[in-house]
């Protein structure tokens, strides 16, 4: 049995119900099912399971409920565009690992974001010269590709062709030039048709076709993972009306963040600063005993290790390019799982890769900003669509006003 899935009579005992009211949950798709082991039984979401159990009980008390829903609680909304499960993570039903080990690229996995169907936004020939205000942003080459591209969408925004057009397919059209816009901003480089995963890998240099797969895949992995900070931030701008340019500043905005985005920059530092330690073991120790948290480990939706960082740390495993460098990652990442005890997450993971090729920490960002680009993008179409404003209450703590006497 596998433990993310509960044989029936085990699933209905916590549940507390019969079998006759589970297989009706399994009915109303409130609760995922597969095939047992031996064929003939079928196991049930364990994950499921307690999300009904914490619906049941926050029914008793909205106000704890709402509160307990910011962080990594109850699901806030409904949406079409992605699904979590401890063992990876869907796009419209779709297995992002599969799309990824297929060799789906970024915008193969866009249009199945976008529920495109048949029409194709990228069909379009990309090959645009930048306004004079966007060549003068790319000559400081000291800006930080997050912030370089931050800064420029706006005034993007300003001369964008239709940005509030109603028709479905023109807004997937728009979505699909912003895409590639914002790729060549963060690598500094004009827009392009090329596939997406081709134009990083050239901007840094190198055209060995192993780095371009593993960039593809990393893309794809990193498109979307359901209401994250970056994305909900995205929809919220979205219901206000604003247009994706807008909507994806606030994406970009969130994932600068130290404790989103930041997360890859922190696990590259901690890589770094280990790659030239001849007693690496005895360093890591140092840190755990100084009560210093090693980061890029763990995630709270998957108990037994981030799947996405599992396929990309197997296929930088199977590259033969900088054995040496490659090896001391590779390591590295050994040693610091088995002192912490805990599997390296996406951030480590997207580190490793920049690591072992000798590329920068914005390297590793540009990666991850510009696959969930391609999910922010989603989520502020459907949040579009859907046309209702996001505005939450907020519970008083403070300090109560007098009474007028």
């Amino acid at each position: 049995m596998r433990a993310d899935y509960l044989p029936a009579d085990v699933a209905a005992s916590r549940l507390g119900v019969s079998l006759a009211t589970l297989y009706a949950y399994v009915s109303r798709g409130r609760i995922d099912s597969r095939p047992g082991a031996d064929g003939r039984s079928r196991e049930y979401s364990a994950e499921d399971i307690e999300q009904l159990i914490a619906r049941r009980q926050a029914g008793r008390g909205a106000a704890q409920a709402a509160a307990h829903s910011l962080a990594w609680g109850l699901p806030v909304l409904e949406t079409r565009i992605s699904l979590i499960r401890p063992h990876g993570h869907y796009y419209r039903g779709q297995s992002a690992i599969d799309l990824a080990e297929s060799g789906a690229t970024l915008e193969d996995t866009a249009r199945i974001l976008w529920d495109c169907g048949h029409h194709d936004p990228f069909a379009a020939t990309l090959e645009q010269r930048w306004p004079t205000t966007i060549s003068s942003l790319l000559r400081h080459r000291n800006l930080p590709p997050l912030a370089r591209t931050a800064a420029a969408l706006p005034l993007l925004a300003l001369t964008a062709a239709q940005p509030h057009s109603s028709d479905p397919w023109r807004r997937r059209d728009h979505a699909a030039h912003l895409l590639r816009e914002t790729v060549a901003l963060l690598c500094g480089t004009r827009p392009s048709s090329l596939p997406i995963h081709r134009q990083m890998a050239a901007s840094w240099g190198i055209k060995e076709q192993g780095l371009c797969d593993l960039v593809r895949c990393a893309l794809v992995l990193c498109a979307d993972h359901e209401l994250n900070a970056s994305a909900f931030a995205t929809r919220v701008a979205a219901s206000t009306g604003a247009g994706l340019h807008a909507a994806a500043c606030a994406g970009l905005a969130t994932l600068s963040g130290p404790h989103h985005g930041g997360a890859t920059a922190r696990a590259y530092a901690f890589i770094q600063d280990m790659l030239p330690e001849k007693q690496v073991a005895d360093r890591i120790r140092e840190r755990l005993q100084r009560g210093d948290a090693v980061p890029g480990l763990g995630h709270p939706l998957y108990a037994e290790g981030d799947p996405r960082a599992t396929v990309l740390l197997n296929s930088l495993r199977a590259r033969r390019s900088h054995p040496t460098r490659l090896a001391r990652v590779l390591q590295l990442l050994e040693i610091t799982q088995s002192l912490c005890g805990r599997r390296p997450n996406l951030d480590f993971a997207l580190a490793a890769i920049a690591s072992a090729y000798e590329l920068s920490a914005d390297a590793a960002m540009a990666i991850f900003a510009a696959g969930r680009m391609a999910g922010w993008l989603a989520h502020a179409l459907e949040q579009q669509e859907n046309a209702s404003l996001i505005r939450p209450r907020a519970s008083y703590v403070g300090r109560m006003p007098s009474r007028e006497e």
